[in-house]
């Protein structure tokens, strides 16, 4: 279900129009003061209009991006059904060595041979795939360790 966490942003949606038709009023009334030098520079400046379709097609636009931003605003969230995650698990943050010496090609895999990283990666991989219901963690470690993946469910990770 789509919900909204600030739905009362979208009483802003029509301030763009309000805006225009106030603008449009605005350029309707009379001048309060005539200067001769204003008409006379306004008509040696004066700017030449677009077309009717482009002045329609720009504002439509800008008013498509006004309610994009608005709705974005609004902080759409998806609520779906609730998702049980297993309560009978372990905690196992695993730490794998990255410094220069895990480059030695000094192990065999299927064979062939590999660098100890390419080893690492292997167990690492079929361990993850057996340990179903356990938060699993990475840690990096060369010079300094470093957090990776924090304790989750997601395998994927």
């Amino acid at each position: 279900m789509l919900t909204f966490e600030w739905p009362w942003l979208l009483v802003l949606l029509p301030l763009p129009i309000l805006y225009r038709l106030w603008r449009r009023r605005a350029e309707t009334l009379a001048p309060a003061l005539k200067a001769p030098v204003y008409c006379a520079l306004a008509a040696q400046t004066s700017v030449e209009r677009r077309s009717g379709y482009w002045q329609w097609l720009t504002l439509t636009l800008l008013f498509v991006a006004w309610a994009g931003t608005l709705l974005a605003a609004t902080r759409p969230t998806w609520i779906g059904d609730p998702v049980t995650l297993p309560s009978s698990g372990r905690d196992l943050l695993i730490a794998v060595d990255i410094s220069g010496s895990m480059k030695q090609t000094d192990m065999r895999l299927e064979g062939e041979s590999v660098d100890r990283l390419t080893v690492v990666k292997q167990v690492v991989g079929e361990f993850v795939e057996r340990r179903q219901g356990d938060r699993l963690g990475l840690i990096l470690f060369g010079t300094r360790p470093y957090l990776q993946t924090p304790l989750t469910f997601d395998r994927q990770t």
